[in-house]
């Protein structure tokens, strides 16, 4: 979520301490519902590293579309570059995948882009680009990706290094640790 790896550990911050920070009371207040909300929100903006405003604009886009407004919002998050990037193994984190694509080492269907939060569709090829194959990000991906755990949803070619987004993903096919349905009252209010 926020550091690769970290947060499939004990040490990840989201589940580390069930206290307040401060002086420690003996008895805890019962959260809110609208503080539940909120936290379910933050947990999904940071796992993404998503702003506030762009991610009012995917729930926005998530209520237009039809199907289930929850679903439809891990879809869209799903499907940005960055992340498909992050699930292709081309990157340890979101963060650094975003890197990556900032810095215009990758090819989205063979023309070079540097905006990490392109929306992805299916039958789109990732890959890098020729200039880049010889610097030390790519180098540091391959390795990755030869023991990536790439989705059902996205197929990966490692000799190539070339990844293809196959269709859009499933419900089941996100790890997220946060609920959507919860995201999706608190937009409601």
């Amino acid at each position: 979520m926020l550091k690769g790896e970290r947060c499939f550990s004990p040490k990840c911050a989201f589940e580390k301490r069930p206290t307040p920070p401060g002086d420690r009371t003996p008895r805890r207040r019962r959260v809110s519902d609208r503080a539940l909300q909120l936290r379910e929100k933050q947990k999904a903006r940071y796992t993404y590293g998503v702003m506030e405003r762009q991610f009012g604009r995917y729930y926005r886009e998530a209520v237009r579309r039809p199907g289930v407004t929850g679903e439809n919002l891990l879809r869209l998050l799903e499907m940005r570059l960055d992340n498909v990037i992050y699930r292709l193994g081309f990157a340890d984190s979101r963060s650094q995948a975003r890197q990556v694509v900032r810095h215009g080492h990758i090819l989205l269907n063979g023309r070079k882009t540097n905006v990490p939060s392109c929306l992805v569709k299916a039958g789109d090829v990732i890959g890098w680009r020729a200039s880049s194959k010889n610097k030390e990000p790519f180098k540091i991906a391959q390795e990755m990706a030869k023991s990536a755990r790439v989705p059902a949803w996205l197929n990966l070619d490692t000799e190539a290094m070339v990844g293809r987004v196959l269709s859009p993903p499933g419900p089941g096919d996100t790890e997220a640790k946060f609920d959507a349905s919860i995201i999706v009252e608190f937009y409601s209010r």
